[in-house]
């Protein structure tokens, strides 16, 4: 498969790896600081760029016939947007807070945690932290805001999070430390005792093969899809 990588920092240059490993040729390198290849030589783009170019990067590929897997965050005010601009054009978008195939069944268990402690609010309190190395630009982490909206999805308890400790909803702690590669929990803390989910990543290889994977799914298909879509959650 002939893929082009829109963003080519950490995560470009781990997903060029992983995808190069698997048999696929990168044809298309677009990065601020460089331009390599043509995109419509691509069968897929993958796109980890700056939020500030992702719907830039993403409309181009759209215009060029290419399907794009977007694990860009700190942008998604114009998701609508770009999936009406994907559907104009036939072609392919997934996009996705994170790629880990162990985060995106952290996902689901968080949903049922949530929907096992609706009715016990008045005893536990939800929290959610998360943890990023200090290059990431946008707090909380898209993971964190799909952990939120997962628990908001089957508990009307938390319709809404924030980060401000003065207002009412789901609070999210975000931290900024070293290289991290991201560190999510969401703890339900009680008087007596606290209950606690974590996912904590080792390596940024894991968000890399994701990608990858939900590129090779995505080859060849029009639509608007998630990665519960790739992994059948």
């Amino acid at each position: 498969m002939n893929i082009a990588l829109l963003g080519y920092g950490r995560m470009g240059k781990a997903i060029e790896k992983i995808a190069q490993d698997r048999g696929h040729e990168i044809v298309a390198i677009y990065d601020k600081d460089e331009k390599r290849g043509e995109l419509s030589d691509a069968q897929v783009a993958i796109n980890f760029s700056v939020p500030t170019a992702a719907v830039q990067n993403l409309k181009e590929a759209f215009d060029a016939g290419v399907a794009v897997v977007c694990g860009t965050t700190g942008w998604l005010e114009q998701l609508d947007e770009i999936h009406a601009y994907c559907n104009k054009k036939n072609s392919g978008f997934l996009y996705a807070s994170n790629f880990s195939v162990g985060v995106n069944l952290f996902f689901k268990l968080n949903e049922l945690a949530a929907k096992l402690m609706k009715g016990h609010e008045d005893q536990y309190t939800a929290h959610l932290e998360e943890t990023h190395h200090i290059h990431k630009l946008d707090a909380p982490s898209g993971t964190a805001i799909t952990l939120a909206e997962g628990i908001a999805k089957v508990n009307p308890h938390y319709p809404s999070w924030t980060m401000d400790e003065g207002k009412s909803g789901l609070k999210i702690s975000a931290y900024r430390e070293g290289e991290v590669p991201g560190t999510h929990s969401v703890t339900y803390h009680a008087k007596i005792d606290q209950i606690s989910i974590e996912h904590k990543a080792h390596s940024r290889e894991g968000f890399a093969l994701g990608a990858v994977i939900a590129a090779e799914w995505l080859n060849g298909k029009e639509g608007i899809f998630s990665m519960s879509d790739v992994l059948n959650l």
